[in-house]
């Protein structure tokens, strides 16, 4: 009988990859805090229909990629592909809109796409987001940008490109839309099927295909920043500047669309060379000021990205270093001590203190081995005949000095190494 494998498109992630996953998690929560985030949960499932009616249903995540199921009431139900959705579908329900605008948040969760496994892209990913709802200030477009260029920065991620466009807004996109449609039609040959059939249906998302004929085609596409109204002009302007003052190079990009129908003004991505020349976004977003109203909801405006922790991890040049290495490992000299070295360890844990003890019935020898393996500081020593009674031999692993410490002084002394502090 074969073993049971993981599904395609997913992965396990080992204790040291989980740990170092971790402290990129910790680290993007310290920069959020700093700018006012907070972090919303939303359920892995929603009702299929708040991602038709928001992500688009032309769109490939809503045509092609969604895991769609009903369940025994018959309810249509679909593992949440995105992020955006969920989180105005959550400032709706619970009335968000009541609370002090802007209001910022931020998710770290899983998404599901039936998509081709790719580099740091698999059918189950994890994706770090912050949402900023209620302002339609350039400032907020500037911040969430800003904000995670500083992430990336933090984590040590390698030369990072800034792609940015704007995506027009109602006033001003329909009639930029018929203007590309009548252009594609005069070029529908040449096409690729896909990019023919979207003509009719969405011809913004042509500029998502891969084909060279296509993207040949586009090339000469009339690009929609030519064709913005005086206030979309005015705030993707804006943007800009504030982009510029604070050291970011954003260069534009026509092509960028998203892969979602919500967008409206500033859509921005970074992109990483070290991943390749078609697969390289290491996460992006933008504003959509449409979709709160969408989904229910009073006309609300909003702005945010998604990043992928699988891509950001292989971007980061020099990964986080991790370390499961307790403090002090407990060392039980005889059997009788065993107990002793058990309710030591739990107290070292009481007070905040790694603590690891021998679980598999080793010998004193075999255990000093195992101290050595685990990394810990500092070796506990309990059951020894000569030490007098109320206290443990504390050792050095690497230079073996030693010497006796009351137990209920222990703690403190351990806390002392720790913080470097000789004794």
């Amino acid at each position: 009988m074969s073993a049971v494998q993981a599904p395609k498109g997913t992965y396990d992630l080992l204790p040291e990859d989980a740990e170092r996953r971790d402290r990129i998690v910790t680290a993007a929560a310290a920069v959020f805090v700093a700018h006012g985030y907070h972090r919303m949960v939303t359920p892995e499932f929603e009702e299929t229909a708040l991602f038709e009616r928001g992500v688009g249903e032309a769109t490939d995540i809503v045509r092609k990629e969604m895991y769609t199921f009903p369940d025994r009431g018959g309810r249509s139900l679909t593992l949440r592909p995105e992020g955006t959705a969920p989180i105005c579908r959550a400032y709706v329900e619970h009335g968000l809109h009541k609370w002090p605008q802007p209001v910022k948040l931020w998710y770290y969760c899983p998404m599901f796409r039936y998509e081709k496994p790719q580099a740091g892209r698999y059918r189950e990913h994890y994706q770090l987001g912050a949402e900023a709802l209620g302002s339609a200030s350039p400032m907020v477009d500037a911040e969430i940008i800003a904000m995670l260029a500083e992430l990336y920065a933090e984590l040590g991620l390698g030369p990072l490109r800034l792609l940015v466009n704007s995506m027009g807004d109602a006033a001003c996109r329909p009639a930029y839309v018929e203007l590309l449609r009548e252009y594609l039609r005069g070029r529908r040959p040449e096409l690729c099927g896909e990019c023919a059939e979207r003509i009719d249906t969405n011809p913004l998302r042509t500029f998502d295909c891969k084909v060279a004929a296509c993207r040949q085609v586009l090339d000469e596409a009339p690009r929609i920043v030519d064709h913005l109204c005086p206030d979309c002009r005015s705030h993707f302007d804006a943007v800009l500047a504030l982009l510029r003052g604070v050291g970011l190079q954003p260069e534009l990009d026509f092509r960028l669309v998203r892969g979602l129908d919500y967008y409206t003004r500033t859509t921005f991505e970074f992109q990483s060379a070290s991943l390749g020349p078609t697969q390289n976004a290491v996460g992006g977003g933008g504003r959509y000021d449409g979709l709160v109203a969408q989904l229910g909801g009073p006309p609300t405006p909003g702005m945010g990205f998604g990043s992928g922790l699988e891509r950001v991890t292989l971007v980061m040049q020099q990964p986080l270093q991790v370390s499961a290495a307790p403090l002090a490992y407990v060392v039980a000299l005889t059997e009788e001590a065993r107990g002793q070295a058990f309710l030591l360890a739990q107290r070292l844990r009481h007070e905040g203190l790694g603590a690891e003890l021998d679980l598999a019935g080793r010998s004193p020898k075999g255990q000093l081995k195992q101290v050595a393996r685990s990394g810990a500081r500092a070796a506990v020593l309990v059951g020894l005949p000569e030490a007098p009674s109320g206290t443990v031999r504390l050792r050095d692993p690497q230079g073996g000095a030693e010497r006796d410490v009351p137990e209920e002084a222990l703690a403190a002394e351990l806390r002392a190494l720790a913080d470097g502090i000789p004794a």
